[in-house]
């Protein structure tokens, strides 16, 4: 037994691109075997894209990928490389093509398929029935698909128990969202440590609608000590030599091991698939330094997710340029870093639309932040547009108080003139609410959430606040007074968010976390400190709005409960926990906009 060079190519292919990410599996296979690395890895699906949807109820795109995989045999000449696909075999199977000098060697199918949270992976696949090993008689290696190792049974205890595996693969799509990658390598150290083995885990990079995927992709030690971690939301190959020495000490230290199986009577199919060369390269080769990437901290990581998630939902859709309404507050502020620090400066557009109602400080603060970013500013004041709109109105508002509708109108004129330029010139509009004003309703429908991506609406109001405070830490652009004054929308005189909502922001976090994220009832939020009559009151505006976030623009997911994907309630809903229906229906009235 020597050292074996192990390689996990996290790369950021495109849904659908088959051909675009043949070439990119290709260029990193490439570069692997230019280092001397006896197996590479690549994500999951990694030919098709992740998550690939309904395209897998197309058989012409099914037929695609394996042809894909057909071409891609040949490039793999002097190395053994692992790559994910769609495999159609009468039935559908999420599946890792294992190949080695021009040759498929076998394929491993998918065996734990989640259906929960954003996955469906049961609409589309069958669950794998077998755990093959392979092996040059030296080392034995097995492979297992994300899901699969997040239980402690099979796959990775037949693998290990019944096909007396050293290595274990795993190839992942494993979704961002804050604090599941540390979450995540605790998972992954343990299945190292208790099944005592060598275990990789390479992971998907990039943002795909809503999902963004971090990288991060890692290698443990029997010992479940980390050997190497990959970076954070870039595209990365991590290299590892892995002492199969050190493997075989610890085991015959701890032998446990070798009795697990025949104590608990185990027996899975794990069919050998014996390779005729060794998987270990003969040539001599120079010592490597894996490297051990910093993890992130939360804001570090949020911001570079929100960025990443940005890029490609820009530029994977055939966009440059992108068009953001300021309004020298703070949300729109950090969307307008994150979208200059994704796609450049110079393909960001701000427009400043000041009504009677806008603050001279909101001007100011908005060209200060353009000028900080050095992106174009175009200012479109709207009161000739309002007053136009008022006095077509004017008969039937007549004796009629000021209330939603003139506020609401005032966003709308916004969203036309932000839709209009986007006709006019195709720049793409982003919009800037967050996920508090989401849950709450606080959006105007076809108003402030109109767009083709909502870069915060999985950002709370306080997160906003930590995102815009580092982001100014790491260079100054957002102006001290946009993060320090009160919230407005200034649709009327002297408004304050905090004077519409039912509570301030620090405290709809919290009962939105309570209630949107855990599904907690009235009871348990209200012994947290709050009136009951304002958690009915929150929880009511939560469930009312359902119909206008269904409506609005897609918003990229960092927390563990996005709406959307993740929590899916229904619109035409009479079950009302914080409320009695006949209040509920009051309150729901009162806020229709």
């Amino acid at each position: 037994m020597g050292s074996l060079r192990l390689g996990l190519a996290q790369i950021n292919p495109t849904v659908g691109d088959l051909e675009g990410n043949l070439k990119k599996i290709t260029t990193w296979i490439e570069s692997a075997r230019d280092q001397a690395v006896d197996i590479v890895a690549f994500p999951e699906l990694t030919i098709t894209g992740y998550p690939p949807e309904d395209l897998l109820l197309n058989p012409q795109f099914i037929t695609d990928n394996e042809a894909i995989l057909q071409r891609l045999i040949p490039q793999t000449q002097g190395i053994t490389a692992l790559v994910g696909f769609a495999h159609g075999n009468g039935d559908l199977f999420n599946a890792v093509a294992v190949m080695r000098d021009g040759k498929l060697l076998g394929t491993y199918y998918k065996h734990l398929l989640p259906n929960y949270c954003v996955f469906d992976e049961h609409r589309y696949f069958k669950p794998g029935s077998e755990f093959p090993i392979f092996t040059d008689g030296k080392i034995r290696f097995g492979v297992t698909i994300c899901e699969d190792v997040w239980q402690s049974a099979p796959p990775i205890e037949a693998e290990v128990t019944c096909g007396k595996a050293d290595l274990v693969i795993n190839m992942s799509a494993s979704p961002y969202h804050m604090g599941k990658g540390t979450q995540r390598e605790a998972m992954l150290a343990t299945r190292a440590k208790d099944f005592e083995i060598f275990f990789a885990f390479c992971n998907l990079v990039g943002g795909q609608d809503e999902l963004i995927f971090s990288g991060r992709s890692a290698i443990f030690g029997p010992d479940g000590n980390l050997i190497g971690r990959a970076k954070s939301f870039e595209e990365d190959l991590l290299i590892a030599d892995l002492d199969l020495k050190q493997l075989q000490r610890r085991r015959l230290h701890e032998p446990r091991w070798r009795f697990s199986a025949t104590q608990r009577e185990l027996s899975y199919p794990t069919p050998e698939i014996a390779l005729k060369e060794s998987l270990i390269s003969t040539k001599k080769r120079s010592a490597i330094k894996t490297q051990i990437e910093e993890r992130l901290s939360p804001p570090v990581a949020a911001y570079q997710a929100l960025e990443l998630g940005t890029r490609d939902y820009v530029q994977k859709n055939g966009h440059q340029k992108v068009l953001i309404g300021l309004s020298g507050g703070i949300d729109s502020a950090l969307v307008a870093c994150i979208a200059a620090d994704a796609l450049g400066p110079e393909n960001v557009i701000g427009v400043f639309m000041p009504s009677r109602f806008t603050a001279k400080m909101s001007h100011e603060d908005a060209e200060a932040l353009a000028k900080n970013l050095k992106i174009k500013l175009l200012t479109l004041p709207i009161d000739d547009v309002f007053d136009a709109s008022l006095k077509t109105l004017a008969p039937f508002f007549e004796k009629k108080a000021p209330c939603l509708a003139e506020e609401n109108l005032q966003a709308r004129i916004r969203g036309n003139i932000l839709m209009a330029l986007s006709n006019k010139f195709g720049w793409l509009v982003i919009s800037t609410g967050n996920k508090t004003e989401y849950a709450m309703g606080y959006t105007t429908l076809y108003g402030d959430m109109v767009g083709a991506l909502a870069v915060i609406r999985d950002v709370p109001k306080k997160l906003v606040y930590e995102l815009a405070n580092w982001r100014n830490e790491q260079g100054f652009v957002i102006p001290k007074r946009t993060i320090t004054r009160p919230p407005s929308a200034e649709l009327r005189m002297n408004q304050k968010d905090e004077d519409d909502l039912p509570a301030p922001y620090c405290d709809l976090d919290a009962m939105l976390s309570a209630y949107v994220e855990n599904d907690q009832d009235a009871d348990q939020i209200t012994q947290q400190g709050f009136k009951e009559k304002i958690v009915a009151e929150v929880m009511s505006w939560v469930d009312h709005n359902e119909y206008k976030r269904r409506q609005g623009p897609i918003g990229l997911k960092i927390t563990p409960r996005a709406f959307g994907r993740d929590r899916r309630y229904p619109i035409t809903n009479h079950y009302h926990q914080g409320a009695s229906d006949a209040a509920h229906k009051t309150r729901a009235a009162k806020r229709l906009k």
